[in-house]
């Protein structure tokens, strides 16, 4: 694989034990420090790519390469999380300790870091999202920004090369969604964002790449394929207002 792809997938398929096909012989690259918007409506297999990409799910068909890794490979997938973070849709589901600083020096406790230098990284963590001083607050006492910028935290600390975020925007105040947009355009790692929100993908994206009912209907530049106001209204999606003649 070439090192200057962080992201490759051919004819990924992925199928529940119940028999519902969610991907259907997906094929995306994305490259190093690259920045991709996926969107598509509710059910679209936004997540379950997300799953395949982390190696929590494993595609019955396909190619597919995260980093250089293979996540179907065990092996290569005990090192993905030393590669790529992934940030789920709600922080709650990856907020568990009793401080702050506790979440955030989970990860790198868990690649077996000294205590010196995972202080470090807790702190520089929370200096990136703008939590710095809240290392002894108690979690769920936060408001959904600052979850959401803690949970980011905790995916900074291990310095990943990929982060895979979906609906980062989601439960968001116009200022936090703003910080959000502002850090997002920061991080020099390869992203791909999952979103319903399109002004934030126009704001963060450079490309887009459209997925509806597991099949991958649509790539380009993020401004010309939101335009296409007949692609949209096919997939379920609105054309943002900023783009709309």
């Amino acid at each position: 694989m070439d090192t200057q792809v962080a992201i490759e997938f051919q004819d990924l398929s992925f199928t529940y034990p119940d028999g519902k096909q969610a991907l259907h012989d997906l094929s995306l690259q994305a490259a190093a420090g690259d920045t991709i918007g996926l969107v598509g409506p509710n059910g679209a297999g936004k997540t379950t790519l997300f799953l395949c990409l982390a190696g929590i799910l494993a595609p019955q068909k396909g190619t597919i390469r995260v980093a250089g890794l293979d996540p179907r490979n065990a092996a290569d997938r005990k090192r993905l999380p030393a590669h790529v973070g992934i940030i789920f849709q709600n922080s709650d589901d990856q907020l568990f300790s009793s401080t702050i600083a506790d979440d955030v020096a989970f990860g790198p406790l868990n690649l077996g870091l000294p205590a010196e230098e995972v202080r470090r990284r807790v702190a520089e963590a929370l200096g990136r999202v703008g939590l710095t001083g809240f290392d002894e607050r108690v979690p769920f006492h936060l408001s959904g920004g600052e979850k959401r910028r803690a949970a980011i935290a905790g995916v900074l600390a291990m310095r990943p090369e990929i982060l895979l975020l979906d609906e980062p925007s989601m439960f968001l105040d116009p200022r936090g969604r703003r910080e959000l947009i502002r850090l997002l355009n920061e991080l020099t790692v390869t992203k791909v964002i999952a979103s319903h929100d399109l002004e934030m993908i126009l704001d963060s994206c450079r490309r887009v790449a459209v997925l509806d009912q597991g099949k991958l209907v649509a790539t380009g530049a993020a401004d010309e394929v939101l335009r296409d106001s007949a692609l949209m209204e096919a997939h379920g999606l609105e054309v943002p207002f900023r783009l709309r003649r």
